[in-house]
Formats: C-alpha cells, sequence, structure tokens
C-alpha cells in the first residue's frame, strides 16, 4: 500500500503535516477529511522526491536512531512476525517524524513486491552500503533475524565506541576554547588598560612588560586581518584537498602524526575488521564483503591499502596474507584474523579483533589525554602567569621608588 505525504488544515486554524497509508491519492484525501482534516496537498513518497521542502531525500538517520531501530526490527523478526508487519509496527512507535517517514517509505516498496534490500537503497542516506549488503545476504540465506541481531550488536558497539571517544575528548577541547578566549580577552582588553596608566607615569618598564604591550597591540591592529588570514588558508587547503594526490598525501601525512595519527589509524582499523566481522558473519561473499567494509574507512590512504587488500583477495590470496602484506592491522589482529581462515571461523576472529582494536583504541584515547591535559594546564597557567608578573613587576618597582 503505498504511502502519502500530507499537508492539512486543522479545524482550529493551524495546519500539520504527515504521512498516511492509501490505495490512492483520493482515498489519502477522504480519510484525512474522515479524520477532520482539510487536505491542500497530497503526494506519494518516493525516494529524491522534493515537494515545499518536505523532502524525503533530506530525511537521515542518525547513528543513535538506526541502532534502535535495528534492535527493534531484529527483535520482532525474531519472534516470527512478517517483515511488513513488523515495519509497519516499528513505524507506529518510531518517535521521530524523520525515521517514521523512511520506514513508512520502505514499508510502501515492500508491499509493492520489493526485497528488503531493494526498499532500503532507495535510501542511501540512512541505510548504508554495508547495512544494506548485510540485509541482501540474509535474505537470501532466509537468516534474517540473525542477521538483523547481528547488524544490531554491531551498529550499538559503534555508536557506544563513538560516544565515549567524543565524551572524553569534550574536556580538553572544551578547556583549549576557554582558556585561549581567557589568554586572548586578557591581552586585547585588560592589558591596554592597565598599560595607560604606566605610560602616564613615564616610568621605565621591564622588558617582560614591554614585550607583552607589544603583543597586545599586534593582537589589537592585526587581529581581524590575522582571523581573515586563518579563514583563508582553511578554503585554501580545502581547496587543495580536491586534488586526489594532494589529499592521499595529506590522508599519509596526518597518519604520522604523533598520538593524533595512532588514534585515527586505531579508528579506522576497528571500524573496517568490525563492518568486515558483521558482513562476513552475515553470509556476505569475502571479496564483496572486502569492498564494502574499506569503503568505511574514513582515511583515504588506509582505504586504498584496504582496497588493494581486497583486489589481492580477488585474485586468489588468503585474507591474512594480503593484510600482512599491506601493512594495515596489528600483527595480533591478523594472527586471529589468519587463525579464522584456518578453522573456518573467520567471522567471529574478525569480530574478536574489532572488539580488541576497540580496547586498544580506548587505551590511545586516555593516554592522548592524559599527555594533553596537563600539558594544556600548564600551557595556559605559564601564558595567565607572564601576563600577571607583566602587570606587577612595574608596580613592585614603583613601590621600591617610592621608598
Amino acid at each position: 500500500m503505498p504511502a502519502f505525504q500530507y499537508t492539512a488544515a486543522r479545524a482550529d486554524g493551524g495546519s500539520t503535516r504527515g504521512l498516511i497509508e492509501a490505495d490512492s491519492p483520493r482515498q489519502a484525501r477522504a480519510e484525512l477529511r474522515r479524520q477532520g482534516l482539510l487536505p491542500l496537498d497530497v503526494a506519494e513518497v518516493r525516494a529524491g522526491a522534493a515537494r515545499d521542502g518536505f523532502a524525503l531525500r533530506r530525511d537521515h538517520l542518525r547513528g543513535p536512531e538506526l541502532a534502535l531501530l535495528t534492535r527493534q526490527l531484529a527483535v520482532m523478526v525474531d519472534s516470527g512476525l512478517p517483515l511488513e508487519e513488523t515495519l509497519r509496527s516499528v513505524a507506529e512507535q518510531a518517535e521521530s517524524p524523520r525515521q517514521k517517514r523512511v520506514l513508512t517509505a520502505v514499508r510502501s516498496r515492500v508491499l509493492e513486491g520489493h526485497s528488503l534490500n531493494a526498499a532500503l537503497a532507495e535510501h542511501p542516506r540512512s541505510f548504508a552500503e554495508f547495512y544494506r549488503a548485510a540485509v541482501s545476504a540474509g535474505e537470501a540465506a532466509g537468516r534474517m533475524g540473525v542477521v538483523m541481531d547481528r547488524l544490531a550488536d554491531f551498529l550499538e558497539q559503534r555508536q557506544a565506541l563513538q560516544q565515549k571517544v567524543l565524551l572524553a575528548l569534550f574536556y580538553p577541547a572544551t578547556l583549549t576554547v576557554v582558556s585561549a578566549a581567557v589568554v586572548i580577552g586578557l591581552l586585547t582588553y585588560v592589558v591596554p588598560e592597565i598599560v595607560q596608566v604606566f605610560d602616564r607615569m613615564g616610568q621605565t618598564l621591564p622588558w617582560i612588560t614591554r614585550a607583552l604591550i607589544a603583543v597586545s597591540g599586534f593582537l589589537r591592529t592585526f587581529g581581524p586581518l590575522l582571523l581573515l588570514a586563518l579563514a583563508a588558508l582553511l578554503i585554501g587547503t580545502r581547496l587543495l584537498l580536491r586534488v586526489p594526490a594532494l589529499r592521499l598525501r595529506f590522508a599519509a601525512g596526518v597518519l604520522r602524526v604523533p598520538l593524533l595519527g595512532r588514534l585515527l589509524r586505531g579508528l579506522d582499523e576497528a571500524r573496517f575488521t568490525g563492518t568486515l566481522g558483521t558482513l562476513v558473519s552475515a553470509g556476505v561473499n569475502l571479496v564483496d564483503a572486502l569492498r564494502v567494509a574499506a569503503r568505511v574507512v574514513g582515511n583515504r590512504h588506509l582505504r586504498g591499502g584496504f582496497e588493494t587488500a581486497a583486489e589481492r583477495v580477488r585474485e586468489g590470496a588468503a585474507l591474512s596474507q594480503a593484510l600482512r602484506r599491506e601493512r594495515l592491522l596489528p600483527a595480533m589482529s591478523v594472527r586471529l584474523i589468519a587463525s579464522g581462515e584456518a578453522g573456518g571461523e573467520l567471522g567471529a576472529m574478525l569480530e574478536r579483533a574489532a572488539t580488541l582494536q576497540e580496547r586498544a583504541l580506548q587505551n590511545t584515547v586516555a593516554v592522548l589525554l592524559g599527555v594533553f591535559e596537563p600539558a594544556l594546564i600548564l600551557t595556559m597557567g605559564g601564558a595567565v602567569l607572564v601576563i600577571v608578573l607583566a602587570i606587577l613587576m612595574p608596580i613592585f618597582e614603583l613601590n621600591q621608588l617610592v621608598k
């Protein structure tokens, strides 16, 4: 049964929008009138169709929404409910209109005879390629319940990892911004007011005070120009990174930055092995799974390496040998993969490798914060100390002259 998005007038003079299922636009309008609404606009929901800014193509399920939706689908499919009934139930209890629109559109395509994978493919921003590949494998093997369970586990674990990393980085990021704002505020507003007092006295100022006055004057005079130069630098960098060769060299250079490169590499490695493990466990062909998993890697240099490994596997090489040759994963992860290949448990070993890499990533974040936070506190404390000394030293010298 098709779904229609509508705009209708209420009895109190207001308007409302939503979705309604009906066999035709005429039946949809009749149903709206039965509900006491005056239909103003009724249009069938189709992926990519835009109408008055109410476009389905703009609907995008965020990570927490997708994880919760997948868990709900897994529970209901495991209970034996038909797919159409499962989609309808999950859509009815969806909390956000965006989620309800997507699910209703997917259900409409399923009712028309499309496979679930084909229905999800009309919403690529909500359902990534690895998600659709796993669903396709589950449909082909008749193991939708198992596949949805694995997808739900994977998405929940990935969401938990992202939240841990973001929460860990939130405090130092906030501390950096606040500290920089305090120092800049002191230099541009407080210091000039105090300097005027010293100028009227005609006193010879210490070198540290003169240096602070010079820095303050530079910021007040050229501060706007510095901001413009910074903005121009960022825009120019983005334009340069559109060149594939420069973008690839930049991605490789980022990985060589101490601590930061290790953090980004660990994040991509965990993302790749977790996605690959989920796809292989769902029954996706290894070569196809490698191709899809490589696309979830954010760093283009690493992504190229994984794509090369996928090509070697397609040519007949073992996965562990291809990964070892490209030096893409830690030695422990490669050994686990080799063990999984030998024992016929590749999916389970990939998931175990992903778990190990997630723990290593959390340790890397802890080390990074352990180094960064004290260094930041000492740096900002030193800057404030210099400002205070530059202000107090002329006062001390003045007191000594008075005595």
